[in-house]
């Protein structure tokens, strides 16, 4: 195709917005609000998600040792559970600051503390976090092995609970995005649909003129790729400042949140990018393809 030619079937698809404008203001509006439904949609599952791992990251494994292990074999399973590859953090807990941080709890239990005496009934200990909870069951059986070991303490029951809800969340999340989507294609394709019968008439005089059939498809193509290009961008900007104002009311108090490990939610400005560059390419391959095929039956002249 000449450069001319490609020109000037460009320009034909700039001009058809603006002259079929309220179609294609409709297809607009449609492509926008079903983009933003996907792309909170996308939000709230990825700050889910972050929820869930801050709190795996507070998860804990506590390692009691035997009272007659000695500080060469303590050095030995330290260096032992740091070349685990599911062991994130160790730090060695002795007995006597366990027992000093046992006095400072129970500040009113002075008695109890004078009988009992200077020397501290705890046992030595190692404090652990894993990388992967689906693999606490295999990590704690592997430190269970060890030669030295009293005792591991996993919270087996909060890992259970954290991973139903990752599960429940990943279907009931992909069951809401896939039902959106099919939704939305099955309205888009419909107002693309509408905005081309309304131009049959124009259809088919350029077909029996000897018009081919990518001679009349390409304006239509075009004007849905700006279209969805379009409505890209301004689900951009809504996502933005929507999302902006849900994080500022969902932060201002962060009590709650850090008493469950929660730092904060994601920051729209650290992935705008992506978001744009998502919305724009839907929007854009959505709208044109939606429009294109849209114009197959009046074509066959």
């Amino acid at each position: 195709m000449k450069l001319s030619s490609a020109s000037y079937l460009f320009k034909q698809g700039v001009r058809n917005i603006w002259t079929n404008r309220i179609m294609s203001f409709a297809s607009f509006c449609i492509l926008m609000v079903s983009l933003l439904m996907i792309g909170f949609t996308v939000l709230f599952t990825l700050n889910i998600n972050l929820f869930i791992g801050s709190v795996e990251n507070k998860n804990e494994v506590i390692i009691f040792l035997d009272d007659d292990v000695t500080d060469e074999m303590i050095e030995q399973m330290e260096i032992k559970l740091r070349n685990m590859d599911n062991i994130s953090e160790v730090v060695f807990y002795s007995k006597e600051e366990a027992f000093a941080d046992m006095k400072a709890d129970m500040k009113n239990a002075e008695e109890l503390f004078n009988y009992v005496g200077d020397e501290s009934p705890l046992p030595d200990s190692f404090k652990i976090r894993v990388k992967n909870i689906n693999r606490m069951t295999s990590t704690v059986s592997q430190i269970k092995s060890m030669t030295g070991i009293y005792e591991v303490k996993a919270p087996n029951d909060f890992v259970n609970i954290l991973r139903g809800l990752k599960s429940v969340t990943a279907v009931i999340s992909g069951a809401i995005l896939i039902a959106l989507v099919i939704v939305s294609l099955v309205i888009i394709s419909n107002a693309a649909r509408a905005s081309v019968d309304i131009r049959k008439r124009e259809i088919a005089i350029m077909k029996y003129v000897g018009a081919t059939n990518a001679f009349i498809k390409i304006p239509f193509f075009v004007e849905g790729m700006l279209t969805g290009i379009i409505a890209g961008v301004a689900a951009t900007v809504i996502t933005w400042i929507g999302y902006n104002k849900l994080a500022q009311v969902l932060t201002s108090d962060m009590t709650l949140w850090s008493a469950l490990g929660i730092t904060g939610v994601i920051q729209f400005s650290s992935i705008w990018i992506r978001v744009a560059l998502c919305y724009i390419a839907a929007g854009a391959m959505i709208s044109a393809i939606g429009t294109v095929l849209s114009t197959r039956k009046y074509v066959k002249v």
